[in-house]
């Protein structure tokens, strides 16, 4: 993760599975619910979609993602529209995956962009989410592409 930018998180993460595996996590419903969250995910631009997980009191953060799929190139890239569906919540987020082949596995970039950098709880939810993203979200991919 980066911390140069603070309306931004980078991270990226070798995945020792081919690209076309790992593109099957974040567009199969079953598969995102595994390692990310519950939802009506479907592949398609400008289709809108809820996700649901636990609150956290003191971050701001509902428990409940209305997202929307921005772009998405098959095979290689998806980017989504996040946002906070709790009341009077104006945090708005865009999520971007890249996949790229690396050997016989892929390299997996994610562009997490909105953190206002005025907002101290925003701020918070970036350094929450950094840490999430990192230590939970990317190992429960990692052990559910390990299943598949």
């Amino acid at each position: 993760m980066s911390d140069d930018d603070p309306t931004t998180l980078h991270l990226d993460r070798f995945l020792a599975h081919p690209p076309a595996k790992v593109w099957r996590a974040p567009t199969e419903p079953d598969l995102l619910a595994l390692w990310l969250m519950p939802g009506d995910f479907r592949l398609g631009i400008g289709h809108r979609y809820t996700m649901r997980t636990v609150p956290m009191s003191g971050t701001g953060f509902s428990g409940t993602i209305l997202a929307e799929v921005l772009a998405y190139e098959t095979g290689r890239m998806l980017k989504i529209g996040w946002r906070d569906a709790g009341p009077g919540n104006d945090a708005d987020w865009t999520i971007t995956w890249t996949l790229e082949p690396e050997g016989t596995g892929t390299r997996l970039f994610l562009l997490h962009e909105g953190f206002d950098p005025d907002d101290p709880l925003r701020q918070r939810a970036r350094a929450i989410m950094g840490g999430g993203w990192r230590s939970a979200v990317l190992r429960n991919l990692e052990a559910s592409l390990a299943r598949l």
